[in-house]
């Protein structure tokens, strides 16, 4: 392994390692209690597999896979659109917000369940050589000069993220992750944790987060 290497990963690493906690606690509280999957089968057939599949496997490039993502990164998000003990939500969407608006606690926990516990289906890469090179250099070593982390650092050489922690994007539609990292460029999304995304994304061109979009689309 090269020095340049070397430098990159231990960067990476120990950036992780020093937001580990901070996240931790951040999502400590929205750690799911008790929840029963089979409680959500009603909600997620009458609001939620419109948009992202029944089974969670999305079919529309703008809206997330779901499949298989960690539950508390999930409840998080719910909570975070709707807002919680009275606080205005953290994460802005028109239409996300209406659909959470009648949802109890309750029902986020078997939400955030139910999703977790379905099957992923396999991503696919669209992007062209050149950018799918890119997307794995960034993901696998980032880029040091610029103080730019690997993505692998916190979700994983394979994509799974950790769990509690940052979230599976392995097979994540690359539309919509290129999305989300240009939202937390222009901090029109703000809900993550001492502002780690936004801080990554100030850093990160248009190319570059298309090809780690496109990179990460294509993990299994």
């Amino acid at each position: 392994m090269s020095k340049f290497l070397q430098s990159a990963v231990f960067m990476s690493v120990s950036l992780a390692a020093s937001l580990i906690v901070g996240v931790a606690q951040a999502n400590e509280a929205a750690a799911p209690a008790a929840a029963d999957p089979a409680k959500a089968k009603t909600i997620v057939e009458n609001t939620c597999g419109g948009c992202h599949g029944v089974d969670g496997n999305s079919m529309i490039a703008a809206n997330p896979r779901l499949a298989g993502q960690h539950p508390e990164y999930l409840l998080k998000q719910l909570q975070n659109f709707k807002g919680k003990d009275g606080k205005p939500a953290e994460r802005k969407n028109a239409v996300m917000g209406g659909m959470v608006a009648a949802l109890s606690d309750e029902d986020m926990r078997h939400l955030a369940a139910y999703f977790a516990g379905q099957k992923a289906g396999g991503g696919q890469t669209k992007g062209d050589r050149a950018s799918v090179d890119l997307g794995q250099r960034l993901w696998r070593a980032g880029d040091i000069k610029r103080g730019l982390p690997a993505c692998a650092a916190c979700h994983g050489p394979a994509g799974a993220g950790l769990p509690a922690q940052y979230p599976r994007l392995a097979g994540q539609h690359a539309d919509y992750t290129e999305a989300q990292l240009k939202a937390f460029r222009l901090s029109e999304r703000a809900n993550d944790p001492n502002k780690v995304m936004q801080a990554i994304a100030a850093k990160m061109t248009d190319a570059e987060m298309k090809a780690v979009a496109d990179y990460a689309a294509g993990l299994r």
